[in-house]
């Protein structure tokens, strides 16, 4: 059974930065690909970034892209998400998922999910 746990979520100003972790523990980490999803108020879940399971291989929303970056750490069993020049928009709770094949951008095909972390992005 896999455990995914979010942290760095916070409250930051437009324009700043961010890095959010999520640390896995049991199950097979480095043989599955990892993603970060977000969901704000009112609004669906929605895909921002996904990372294969070697970080050979990644893909990003568009409204990300550009200011976003996933990267993992597979010794360390965790993957991140560097977040730069956030804007108000960026606002939600976001959440790893871990999907026991190969990346995807939809977010039914992941196996794990964490609790999630909040980030709000003041104007």
């Amino acid at each position: 059974q896999v455990q995914l746990a979010e942290s760095g979520g916070g409250l930051v100003q437009a324009g700043g930065s961010l890095r959010l972790s999520c640390a896995a523990s049991g199950g097979t980490f480095s043989s599955s690909a990892m993603g970060w999803f977000r969901q704000a108020p009112g609004k669906e879940r929605e895909f921002v970034a996904t990372i294969s399971r070697t970080g050979g291989g990644t893909s990003y929303a568009g409204a990300v892209s550009g200011r976003f970056t996933i990267s993992r750490d597979n010794f360390k069993k965790t993957v991140y998400l560097q977040m730069n020049s956030l804007k108000p928009e960026d606002t939600a709770v976001y959440y790893c998922a871990l999907r026991e094949a190969g990346t995807s951008t939809d977010a039914r095909r992941y196996d794990y999910w964490g609790p999630g972390t909040q980030v709000t992005v003041s104007s």
